[in-house]
């Protein structure tokens, strides 16, 4: 059956309990216009379709509380045991012919796919009562999501009862931010309008993929331990708004103030969660927190991949392959943190004009007072490969530490004590949450609203026309923007007021035609395993923010549960964005700068106030003797069946003439020299007719030779059967050694004739690849093509040998 939420509405959010707090919890602790053009094009369609019949050497953490053994599995059984499974599906959707999510770019249309995307499931429970139990995903995409969330919900209860342990309460749907996937699948209408509405293709890909790595999760559930620590990773983020980031108290920034490498602009901390299987002490995954914005990949790239923490899972799973700690199908996923104001383009940003300045600290603007030639650079920007190179150095800049950290908690474990396992989670209506800050002052938000600055984007895709970072607003800006402004709906005085200093670009959060634009209903979640406390932020905290957050957090977890039996510091780690979207959280004083993540902060200069006032006052419910929740709350819409679309079908599908699907048009050369490019071109077929879900477009074959050995005794044969027997044990075979989750093998697509529904492929294999071995092989392409009458054919394409030569064969 469907999941069906509550008919109750979107509105007064349920009151909150009583909850003591501390006084100081507060501060303790690319084309973005022609995005605004649409938007005002589409504001007048609704109107008049309304009135008328879219590292270097590691330091690793061990937190008090902790005792630090050196015999592996002994310590490790002195752990508390817990109900442990991962899971790992494939969730990508159509990597051509859709805009990719995250730059807000409508010409960044997908051409082809560089890596597939995963969802990562890691379900833990509690042995003596299996109902309390949490489900964590990681997918390779830019956020969590509403509608994502309700059709994995949905799924969950079409399997039965056997999964009727799974709910809103304990499912935590996280995005690793990766600006290089489809889009077209969120909730909102916002999100949607660059992809030229919603795809069912897109968002069924996410659901389902996700719903399956929970079962793979599920099935796999067996006792086993859970270790935790630190390292702190450099290198791999800075700060894109220092400016803002200055803006917060300079006795709060300094506490985490470390040294020159780490300065506190930015959290450099890893956090990393091991799971290890009790029947064989195999580990089984790993879990991380790291903050670094999925944009190393840039915004003129059209290549579907999971960004930088999408190679550090591959490259962590890749390495414990043939690892004797690891068991088969070890899942690591690599979750974001407080990446509001991080970038993993770790040079800075700098002025592309020839003057070879940087851009203004203020503004983030060159010489000619914008921001369109202010680009940011990743470690390898001078390659001309769309951050291709960057994105794969952050990524080993992660995975790294994150395995050196893997390693010390095998030799000196770190337990998760306690066997609990609760969670939290309700909805909140955020559009007039009124509450008191902790000095007692009554404050309140108000409905989502977007600033002048979010036009603007960031150096990691700078936005258009006269918008700058800071100081952005009706006076200082084209008159068209006050018409793109009240054409979508004027805000009234009081929300003026409300957003202040926040001058109101797009009203968003008071448009409901043809259905809401941006959520005022936002998910509060909370876990807790023992120890270990996990925030789950529907929006992207800012690194103050998220300090703010976790403090809190930390301060009201040990004040409440300090007499439980076992009671350790706890730790507290943030996740996001996930189960929604709901743009940045900045802290009050970041959000009166006004740079780009001020002015996308929805709910006025109180967010992050509000988000910690109404944790804080859920927090009981994770008490070990909890057995409760807190009331679900007003449930947000699923968009899901009545969104916009106005993306087109494939129609059909042709060979050239006198040409087959799967002939090769180019083929390869005889040999290459280890790093060159090896490519093959096909006769294609559109890619969306298939996503071919855990399966490839296109494969590199080695030829190995086939193990000698009979097949049946020896003294069971005849002569004739014995020398034929003995002629096919010894003949050669193709072995597959590459495929789509490969990250130095490319799939391109391109359509050739509209009319007459032909294409090609290219597949090529970057043999910087480095476990590209010597040896012969081949690239084999795997197509579906779609007849007139809507029949999908599969077909295949393969190259000529090739041989790769080794440093010594030249």
């Amino acid at each position: 059956m469907p999941w069906t939420p509550r008919t109750e509405k979107a509105g007064a959010s349920p009151p909150l309990p009583e909850f003591r707090r501390h006084r100081d919890t507060a501060t303790r602790r690319r084309p973005t216009s022609t995005f605004i053009v649409i938007v005002l094009l589409l504001a007048i369609s609704i109107l008049l379709a309304i009135t008328l019949p879219t590292g270097s050497g590691q330091k690793f953490k061990l937190w008090s509380g902790f005792h630090t053994g050196q015999d592996w599995k002994a310590e490790s059984s002195q752990g508390d045991e817990y109900l442990i499974g991962v899971g790992k599906a494939d969730i990508t959707g159509p990597c051509v012919e859709i805009n990719l999510m995250g730059y807000a770019d409508p010409h960044q249309i997908g051409t082809g796919l560089r890596q597939r995307l995963y969802s990562r499931a890691f379900i833990i429970a509690d042995p003596a009562n299996p109902s309390d139990r949490i489900v964590y995903l990681v997918l390779d995409t830019q956020s969590g999501d509403t509608a994502v969330r309700y059709g994995i919900l949905s799924g969950l209860q079409e399997l039965g009862a056997e999964y009727g342990d799974y709910g809103h309460h304990n499912l935590a749907v996280t995005g690793t931010h990766s600006h290089s996937g489809p889009g077209a699948w969120l909730n909102y209408l916002l999100p949607q309008i660059t992809s030229k509405g919603f795809d069912q293709q897109s968002y069924r890909a996410i659901v389902d993929g996700a719903i399956l790595s929970i079962r793979r999760a599920h099935e796999s559930l067996a006792p086993g331990y859970l270790n935790i620590g630190s390292t702190k990773v450099f290198g791999a983020n800075i700060n894109r708004s220092l400016f803002a980031y200055l803006a917060n108290p300079e006795e709060e920034r300094t506490r985490y103030n470390v040294s020159s490498e780490d300065d506190g602009s930015v959290d450099k901390d890893l956090t990393l969660l091991k799971f290890q299987r009790a029947s064989d002490g195999k580990n089984i995954g790993v879990l991380t927190w790291f903050p670094t914005h999925g944009t190393s990949v840039l915004g003129n790239n059209t290549l579907i991949s999971g960004d930088n923490k999408g190679v550090a899972a591959y490259l962590f799973e890749k390495s414990v392959l043939d690892d004797e700690t690891a068991a088969e199908g070890f899942v690591a996923g690599f979750s974001q943190a407080n990446v509001g104001d991080t970038s993993p383009n770790v040079l800075g940003a700098w002025c592309e004009d020839g003057s070879g300045k940087q851009c203004s600290f203020e503004n983030s603007t060159c010489d000619d007072g914008r921001s369109q030639k202010c680009h940011a650079r990743g470690p390898f920007f001078m390659a001309n490969d769309e951050g291709t190179s960057s994105c794969f150095e952050i990524g080993r800049r992660q995975y790294e530490p994150a395995r050196q950290l893997y390693d010390h908690l095998n030799a000196a474990p770190n337990s998760i004590r306690g066997r609990w396992v609760k969670s939290f989670h309700t909805f909140h209506d955020m559009s007039n949450h009124k509450f008191q800050l902790p000095n007692g002052t009554e404050v309140q938000t108000c409905p989502a609203a977007l600033g002048y600055s979010f036009a603007a984007g960031t150096s990691d895709g700078p936005g258009a026309f006269d918008f700058t970072q800071h100081g952005s607003n009706a006076s200082n800006t084209s008159p068209v923007w006050r018409v793109v402004s009240g054409m979508l709906k004027a805000p009234t005085e009081e929300q003026i007021a409300c957003h202040s200093p926040k001058p109101i670009l797009l009203d968003v959060g008071e448009v409901s035609s043809p259905y809401q634009w941006t959520p005022n209903v936002v998910d509060v979640q909370v876990f807790r395993v023992g120890q270990l406390v996990m925030i789950v932020s529907p929006g992207e905290a800012t690194t103050m923010a998220g300090r703010r957050w976790r403090n809190a957090v930390s301060d009201g977890v040990t004040a409440l549960f300090t007499s439980e039996a076992q009671s350790v510091a706890p730790v507290v780690v943030l996740g996001g964005p996930a189960n929604s979207y709901t743009h940045y959280i900045s802290t009050e004083e970041e959000y009166g700068i006004q740079r780009y993540e001020g002015a996308s902060t929805l709910y006025g200069s109180h967010t992050l106030a509000a988000y910690i006032n109404v944790t804080l006052s859920w927090i009981p419910y994770l008490s070990s003797s909890a057995s409760s929740r807190p009331p679900r709350g007003p449930e947000p819409p699923n968009n899901s069946n009545r969104s916009l679309s106005f993306i087109p079908h494939v129609i059909h599908d042709s060979p050239p003439f006198l040409k087959q699907f799967g002939d090769v048009k180019q083929d390869v050369e005889e040999k290459y020299e280890k790093g060159a490019r090896v490519t093959a071109q096909f006769v294609g077929a559109n890619p969306r007719n298939n996503l071919r879900l855990e399966r490839s477009y296109a494969v590199v074959e080695k030829l190995v030779t086939q193990p000698a050995g009979l097949a049946l005794p020896s003294s069971e044969l005849s002569n004739d059967d014995l020398r034929k027997e003995r002629t096919k044990t010894q003949e050669e075979k193709w072995e597959v050694v590459r495929d789509d989750k490969d990250w130095h093998l490319v799939f391109r697509w391109r359509r050739t004739s509209e009319l007459l529904g032909t294409s090609e492929v290219e597949i090529t294999w970057e043999t910087a690849d480095p476990w590209a071995e010597p040896g012969h092989y081949r690239i084999r392409y795997f197509g579906d093509a779609k007849s007139l009458a809507g029949e999908i054919t599969e077909f295949e394409g393969v190259s000529g040998t090739f041989e790769l030569l080794g440093a010594g064969d030249r």
